[in-house]
C-alpha cells in the first residue's frame, strides 16, 4: 500500500482506532467504527489506496463501549446513544438513535478506480435518504443565498468568498461529516450542457480589481452563451452554473427568459447554484459572462435523496453524528479539536480599510477614533506594508512605516490593538522569495509556500517569528489561504510531489496550524488571534476566525453573506464575520445616500455577528467620511456593540468551554418549528437575542418571524411584547434593526 507523508505528523491516534467491525460486501470490506457514543465512522478502503494521515480527528478521546449483534448477514453496532445497522440484502446502512428511531438511511455507496494527474486514484460516493420535510444546513460559506440546502447542488472548492466544509446538519437530529480532503460534490448533477457563445458582443467595462499582484484596473468584455435542455417531467430541479474558469466575473443564468441567477462582482466563485420549478419539455438557457468563460450548466431533478461524491478519494469515509445541533457540535469538536480561548478585546469593534498607506496615516485615524471616544478594539493594517521589499517580504518598508513597534505601542496606549495582513504567498522577486525558491519551498508554478512540506512551513514561521513578532502586533490576518483561485488543482505538493487533488481543500488548515502553533510556542503569554479567508474542518482548534471575502455591497450581497455565515455555523466552525459595508463599494460612496443606507444596515447587522468588522476596497471607512446622519448612526452601532461586550464575552467563553455556537441558525434552538427552519437571514445570538436584519432599502416596516416560545419575545427597541410562533410586521427606522429578547 502506497503511503503518502503524514504532512505535519497529524497521526491517526490510537484513541480513534477501537476494534473496528468489519463486514464483507461485494464491493469490499466495510468498516464500522464507533468513535464516540454519538458518532460512528464508516470506511471502505480499496487495496493500494494511499494513507493520507488523519487531519480532522486529532483529539485523544476514549473509545466508547459498544456491542455487535449479527443476524444472518445483518449487523447491528450499538453504542449508548446510537446504532448503525447493515442490511445485507439491501447492501446499505441505517443509523438509529438510542430509542431505535430511524435517523438516516444510506441507500448505497461506491468506490471506483479513477485517475489524477496520470496516477491511479479512486472516486467515492454515498447516497442517503432525505425525506420530505427534512431541512439540511452546512457545507460551509457559499454565495448562492441558500441556508437550507436540501436538494441543492454544490461543488465544494476553496476560493475567495467560498469556504468548503464537507459537513451537514439535519433538522431530524443528525449530522454528517464527509471525511475527504479533496473536492467534494454535494448532490452532483446527472446531466450537463456546454453552452455555445452567441455571435453578438455584449460590450465591455473597466473595473478596479484586486489580485495576487495588488490593485489594478481590468477591462472585461461581456459575452452571451446559449443552449437548450429537455426535461422529462414537471418538478423541482437543481441547476449548477460553472463558468469554466477559476473565478467568475459574472454569474447569470436565465431559463426561458427568467433570470434564476444574477450576481455581478469583481470576483465570484466559479460555480453558482439554484433550485427552480420547471415543466417537462425544452427550455432555453442563456448565460451572460465575460471573455474567457466556457460555461457549463449541470442539472438534476430534486429527489428525496442526498448525495456526497468525491472524484479523488482514498476510499469511502464518512461519520454520522446523532443528536440535536448542539450535541453534534460538541461531539465533532471533541473529536476534531475544541476551540481555544480568545482575548476579550477582539470581540470589540474592528476598524479596517483598504488600506492605510503609512504609519502616520494609520495613527492619525486611530488618534481621532480615540479622541472622539469611538470604542475601537482593533485597527487593521491591510496589505502592501512591505512596499519596496516585495510581496509579503515579512519586512515593513521603513520609508512608510519607520517604527512599527512605536506604532503598536501608541495604539496600546489608546486601548487599541493592531492586526496585520500577512499572506502565505511570498513574491519571488523579494529577497525572502529568492530564499524560498532556492530551498524548493514553493508550490510548483506559483508563489504560494508549500505548507505540505514541513521544512517549508518551518521556514515560513521562522521568518514570521523573527521579523514580525518583535513589533508587538496583536493579531494576524492570514489572507488568501485557499490558496487563491483553487490553486492546488493540477499542482504537485509536499516533499514527494504528490498530486494536489488529494489535499485540494486543506491548504488553509496547514497554514493556520503553522501560525497558531508558532504563536503558542513563541508567545506563550498571549492568546493567538488569527483571521483567515478560508478554512476546513478541524481549523477551529487553531482559533481561526473567517470572513466572507471580497464581496459586493448591494442588498442581495448582504442577504447572501448572512445565509453563508449561518451555513458555516452549521458545519462546525463558530467564528465568522464579513466586510460590513461590502468590500467593493461605489465610487461615490461618500455622497450616495442609497449606498449609505445599505452600509448602515450592514453595520447594524454586524453588531450581532461573532465579530464586528468594517472594511472597504480603496476606501476611507471612518464614520466622519460620510454624511452627519450616517456618521451618527455608524457611531451608535459601534456603541451598541461595546455595550453588548459583557454578554458577548460571556457567551463566547461558552464556545471554548462548552462547544457552544454563538451565531445560531434557528435549527439549533427551534428544530420543531417549521417556519423557523425556513428563515435564511434570522439567527439567535446566544440564548437571549433573535436578530432580524433589514435587507431592503427605503422601508418603514419589516416582516419578522418570531419562533415558537411560550413566554414570547420583547422588542429591545420599543419594549413591546409579541407572541411567539407568528410572523409579525414591525415598524423600522434607520436607528436600529429589529432584535428581540427571548422571554
Amino acid at each position: 500500500m502506497r503511503r503518502f507523508p503524514l504532512l505535519f505528523c497529524l497521526l491517526a491516534l490510537a484513541a480513534c482506532q477501537p476494534k473496528v467491525v468489519r463486514i464483507n460486501t461485494p464491493q469490499g470490506t466495510l468498516c464500522l467504527e464507533p468513535i464516540a457514543e454519538d458518532a460512528i465512522r464508516v470506511r471502505m478502503t480499496p487495496e493500494g489506496a494511499p494513507e493520507l494521515g488523519e487531519l480532522i480527528f486529532t483529539e485523544k478521546v476514549k473509545a466508547p463501549k459498544y456491542t455487535v449483534e449479527r443476524n444472518g448477514g445483518d449487523v447491528i453496532v450499538r453504542t449508548a446513544k446510537m446504532s448503525a445497522v447493515w442490511y445485507s440484502e439491501a447492501q446499505a446502512l441505517s443509523f438509529l438513535d438510542a430509542d431505535d428511531n430511524l435517523l438516516l438511511r444510506e441507500n448505497g455507496h461506491s468506490v471506483a478506480p479513477a485517475e489524477v494527474q496520470g496516477e491511479p486514484a479512486w472516486a467515492a460516493s454515498a447516497r442517503f435518504d432525505s425525506p420530505a420535510g427534512e431541512h439540511l444546513y452546512g457545507t460551509g460559506q457559499f454565495q448562492d443565498g441558500y441556508l437550507d440546502i436540501r436538494g441543492l447542488t454544490r461543488r465544494l472548492t476553496q476560493v475567495n468568498t467560498q469556504i468548503a466544509l464537507p459537513m451537514v446538519l439535519s433538522s431530524r437530529g443528525w449530522g454528517l461529516l464527509w471525511h475527504n480532503y479533496g473536492l467534494t460534490d454535494f448532490n452532483p448533477a446527472d446531466h450537463s450542457l456546454a453552452l455555445t457563445e452567441a455571435k453578438q458582443d455584449g460590450g465591455s467595462v473597466t473595473v478596479n480589481a484586486t489580485g495576487t499582484a495588488g490593485n489594478r484596473r481590468e477591462m472585461r468584455f461581456f459575452r452571451t452563451f446559449t443552449g437548450e435542455i429537455e426535461l422529462p417531467e414537471d418538478g423541482e430541479y437543481a441547476l449548477l452554473l460553472d463558468v469554466g474558469r477559476d473565478m467568475a466575473r459574472r454569474q447569470y443564468l436565465a431559463v426561458d427568459g427568467e433570470p434564476l441567477i444574477d450576481i455581478s462582482n469583481t470576483w465570484l466563485p466559479p460555480t453558482a447554484a439554484v433550485k427552480a420549478q420547471l415543466s417537462a419539455g425544452r427550455h432555453r438557457l442563456v448565460v451572460q459572462g465575460t471573455f474567457g468563460d466556457a460555461p457549463v450548466v449541470y442539472w438534476r431533478a430534486v429527489t428525496d435523496e442526498t448525495v456526497f461524491s468525491s472524484p479523488v478519494a482514498p476510499g469511502l469515509d464518512y461519520v454520522v453524528f446523532a443528536g440535536d445541533a448542539d450535541a453534534v457540535m460538541h461531539s465533532f469538536r471533541s473529536l476534531a479539536g475544541h476551540v481555544p480561548a480568545l482575548p476579550d478585546w477582539i470581540f470589540r469593534y474592528i476598524h479596517c480599510r483598504e488600506r492605510f498607506d503609512t504609519q502616520d496615516e494609520l495613527l492619525t485615524v486611530a488618534r481621532r477614533l480615540h479622541a472622539e471616544q469611538i470604542p475601537v478594539g482593533t485597527v487593521v493594517q491591510d496589505w502592501q506594508w512591505w512596499g519596496k521589499y516585495g510581496w509579503n517580504a515579512m519586512q515593513f518598508d521603513e520609508d512608510k512605516y519607520p517604527d512599527p513597534k512605536a506604532m503598536t505601542d501608541e495604539l496600546h496606549a489608546m486601548d487599541q490593538h493592531l492586526m496585520l495582513s500577512v499572506w502565505s504567498r511570498i513574491g519571488r522577486d523579494s529577497e525572502l522569495g529568492k530564499e524560498v525558491e532556492a530551498q524548493g519551498y514553493y508550490i510548483e508554478g506559483t508563489e504560494w509556500v508549500d505548507f505540505f512540506q514541513p521544512d517549508a512551513a518551518a521556514f515560513y514561521w521562522k521568518n514570521f517569528s523573527e521579523k514580525l513578532l518583535p513589533t508587538g502586533i496583536d493579531a494576524w490576518w492570514q489572507d488568501a489561504t485557499e490558496p487563491e483561485n483553487d490553486d492546488l488543482k493540477g499542482r504537485r505538493i509536499g516533499p514527494d510531489q504528490i498530486p494536489g487533488e488529494w489535499y485540494r481543500n486543506v491548504y488553509p488548515l496547514h497554514v493556520i496550524r503553522t501560525v497558531f502553533e508558532g504563536l503558542r510556542r513563541d508567545q506563550p503569554d498571549r492568546l493567538p488571534v488569527i483571521l483567515t479567508r478560508s478554512a476546513f474542518p478541524g481549523i477551529q482548534r487553531y482559533g481561526a476566525v473567517t470572513w466572507s471575502g471580497d464581496v459586493g455591497n448591494d442588498w442581495d450581497a448582504l442577504r447572501r453573506q448572512l445565509a453563508g455565515g449561518l451555513g458555516q455555523m452549521a458545519a462546525g466552525l463558530p467564528w465568522w464575520t464579513y466586510d460590513a459595508g461590502g468590500f467593493f463599494r461605489p465610487g461615490n460612496q461618500y455622497s450616495d445616500a442609497d449606498y449609505q443606507e445599505r452600509m448602515i444596515r450592514w453595520i447594524q447587522a454586524a453588531v450581532w455577528l461573532p465579530f464586528m468588522r468594517v472594511h472597504g476596497y480603496q476606501s476611507r471607512t471612518e464614520p466622519w467620511e460620510y454624511s452627519p446622519e450616517t456618521e451618527r448612526l455608524y457611531k451608535a452601532a459601534v456603541a451598541q456593540r461595546e455595550a453588548l461586550l459583557p454578554y458577548i464575552t460571556e457567551q463566547a467563553a461558552r464556545v471554548w468551554e462548552e462547544d457552544y455556537t454563538l451565531m445560531r441558525p434557528l435549527v439549533f434552538d427551534f428544530p420543531q418549528d417549521e417556519a423557523a427552519l425556513q428563515q435564511n437571514c434570522e439567527w439567535m445570538f446566544g440564548p437571549d437575542y433573535l436578530v432580524c436584519p433589514v435587507t431592503e432599502g427605503g422601508v418603514s416596516s419589516w416582516t419578522v418571524y418570531l419562533p415558537e416560545n411560550e413566554a414570547g419575545w420583547e422588542d429591545i427597541r420599543t419594549g413591546a411584547h409579541l407572541a411567539g410562533g407568528q410572523y409579525a410586521v414591525v415598524p423600522v427606522d434607520l436607528e436600529a434593526i429589529p432584535v428581540f429578547r427571548k422571554q
